[in-house]
């Protein structure tokens, strides 16, 4: 687990983990699934960048590459986070972008390179 600082406007220090799952379900219905435990946590939608108690995001799935205008996996920004790299390399080190065929500790290694941690 990896505490960070909010992106945005929030106030509060986050905890941030990666979870391995394995569904049957397709993205879109993860991604619903996701959002419904994000409600049933006190999540609303319109508050972006706000404070919240959980925010589910699908990183990766074992199919590559998913593209649609509400849905885009690899999740656009992950590769920016260290917030998502850092626990990415604890549960899976090697898993490689489908976009940049780079291991997650490479991305992380490289990120790290362009902006040290303080």
């Amino acid at each position: 687990m990896v505490s960070s600082s909010p992106l945005g406007p929030g106030k509060r220090r986050y905890a941030n983990a990666v979870a391995l799952i394995e569904s049957d379900l397709a993205p879109p219905a993860l991604l619903a699934l996701f959002k419904s435990i994000e409600r049933a946590h006190g999540r609303r939608p319109g508050r972006r960048w706000g404070d919240r108690v959980l925010d589910l995001d699908i990183i990766g799935w074992s199919g590559g590459i998913w593209a649609t205008r509400t849905l885009s996996i690899p999740h656009p920004a992950f590769r920016e986070r260290r917030f998502v790299l850092a626990p990415l390399v604890e549960v899976a080190p090697d898993w490689r972008d489908p976009v940049t065929n780079l291991a997650a500790r490479h991305l992380l290694a490289r990120l790290d390179r362009r902006r040290p941690r303080s």
